[in-house]
């Protein structure tokens, strides 16, 4: 469980979804800048938290906006921005998003060193 008390899936889930070309949206919520450091490659929509604290909504990626039931697996580099993030989209009444537990560099770590890790 993760400090907001979300749901989360593991970075093991993550990785059997994307080895079994599940259909999720992968919701990367890191800065532009950080991808240049580790990135899961063009199966991402990007939507920094600083866009979507000034944006809101606005600056969500047009597939997530437009699908209240999508799943969603919503990633940054800990897991903790991407919590606050799945919190407020679940307040928000998305149905069905998930944090990724300890994010891109638990990833890195346990499923693949080739991400990269910063």
């Amino acid at each position: 469980m993760n400090p907001f008390g979300v749901p989360g899936i593991s970075v093991q889930q993550l990785a059997q979804k994307r080895s079994n070309n599940e259909q999720f949206i992968l919701l990367d919520v890191r800065e532009p800048n950080e991808l240049l450091y580790a990135n899961l490659g063009d199966t991402i929509s990007l939507s920094p938290l600083s866009q979507l604290a000034q944006q809101g909504l606005e600056a969500l990626p047009e597939e997530v906006a437009a699908d209240k039931d999508a799943e969603i697996v919503v990633m940054c580099h800990h897991g903790n921005r991407s919590a606050q993030v799945t919190a407020w989209l679940r307040q928000q009444g998305w149905t069905n998003v998930f944090n990724l537990d300890g994010g891109i560099e638990a990833y890195a770590i346990a499923v693949d060193p080739a991400i990269g890790r910063y």
